[in-house]
């Protein structure tokens, strides 16, 4: 039974998102996922087209039939899941296939696969870290990473985002006792701002610390060969541990991993929480992200039309008269400041057409509501020429 002070309580929290124009409202795709879908508001709302500018799908390949292909011959061939986690009976071959390709994909020595990138944070840091050690974090860092560090019992410092003079001051006040490491996002999903990898890699190495990146939105999106942030600044070797995701760029649907040191990922397979009482990743799923795997090394990716597409809708959107985040990732933030305004300009672009979430605070810091825009592979050079000219008619 719903006790009636915590029914009071869940709706003055409901009512304070409403407040603030923060409340989440979902809308069913009723197409593939893709740059122009088909969607509904509601169960019995009409289905129209939008432009869909706020997918993580950027390399356009969640409903790309290769991918798809790929998936079914998997689940044709060894069935639908595993019904089992890793350590009992639920490790297929194809596991052990991506894991060696996602290894050697950033150049590391193993690989854990997960349900979700959320649950490789979620075991990296417990598994990892004890008492008497210390876990240097940006503060700008994906929910994630911080709920991660929060079940580990190591000590704990934030530093300003982005900030490596921040970051390696807090490493040198670390006790010389215990372990140190230090985590930041590779692209800060908000901004779409790359982490300072240089700098952050010389304060790790003066201060014997291992550096982390989640890059996310790094892998599979940026670099001349989709190797992410690192190799965008020519900093591989400054990156000890990566945390990815399969359900952005590597395909859109699920799971996630970690990549690094054989010891590292080896500790993490032995005792990481979600690793070890999760079921195993939907076998399929491996074979579809091999084969995203093996379009990206093999050069079927366009990534400088993606970079140019990108770097087109933000000069233009600028040009319109809209306070754009400088940037060259995919993800391009048109700032509102005021959570109303970003809310009504997300509604009057949906009239037009044209999906783009609003995020405001406490997704983003207070005051600084946007619109978080995201380039896609997906969309053609039409798809974007009409969501610019709902963008322009909003100005009007």
């Amino acid at each position: 039974m719903l006790d009636e002070a915590l029914r009071t309580r869940l709706d003055a929290r409901q009512q304070a998102l409403a407040t603030r124009h923060a409340a989440k409202h979902e809308l069913a795709i009723t197409s593939a996922q893709g740059g122009v879908v088909a969607a509904r508001a509601s169960p019995g709302g009409k289905t129209r087209d939008y432009v869909n500018l706020c997918a993580n799908n950027y390399l356009g390949l969640a409903s790309d039939p290769r991918i798809a292909e790929a998936a079914i011959e998997a689940i044709a061939r060894v069935g639908f899941g595993m019904a089992s986690v890793r350590f009992i009976s639920g490790t297929h071959e194809l596991h052990w296939m991506l894991e060696r390709r996602l290894a050697a994909f950033p150049g590391t020595e193993a690989c854990a696969l997960f349900p979700s990138a959320f649950d490789a944070n979620g075991a990296l840091f417990e598994a990892l870290l004890d008492e008497g050690d210390t876990v240097v974090s940006d503060a700008l860092n994906h929910a994630s990473i911080i709920d991660g560090i929060r079940l580990c019992r190591a000590g704990r410092s934030r530093y300003t985002n982005r900030d490596a003079a921040a970051a390696a001051h807090a490493l040198a006040a670390a006790s010389d006792d215990g372990a140190r490491l230090l985590v930041t996002d590779g692209v800060f999903s908000m901004d779409g701002t790359q982490a300072p990898l240089a700098a952050l890699g010389t304060a790790c190495r003066q201060h014997r610390t291992l550096l982390v990146m989640d890059d996310s939105h790094g892998i599979g999106v940026i670099g001349n060969t989709g190797r992410g942030t690192a190799e965008v600044q020519q900093q591989m070797a400054a990156v000890d541990l990566y945390v990815g995701t399969l359900g952005k760029a590597l395909g859109g649907a699920s799971g996630g991993f970690v990549a690094g040191p054989a010891v590292t990922v080896d500790t993490i397979r032995q005792f990481g929480r979600p690793y070890l009482f999760s079921n195993a990743l939907m076998p399929a799923i491996a074979a579809a992200s091999i084969r995203t795997l093996d379009l990206i090394e093999q050069g079927e990716i366009d990534f400088a039309r993606l970079a140019a597409m990108s770097t087109y809708l933000r000069r233009a959107l600028a040009e319109a008269g809209y306070d754009v985040m400088p940037g060259e990732h995919p993800i391009v933030p048109v700032m509102f400041g005021d959570a109303a305004r970003s809310q009504a300009a997300a509604s009057a672009l949906a009239e037009c057409g044209v999906l783009a979430q609003s995020f405001s605070y406490p997704v983003v810091p207070e005051g600084a509501a946007r619109l978080r825009l995201q380039v896609s592979l997906a969309l053609s050079d039409e798809d974007l020429d009409r969501a610019l000219s709902a963008f322009r008619l909003m100005r009007r």
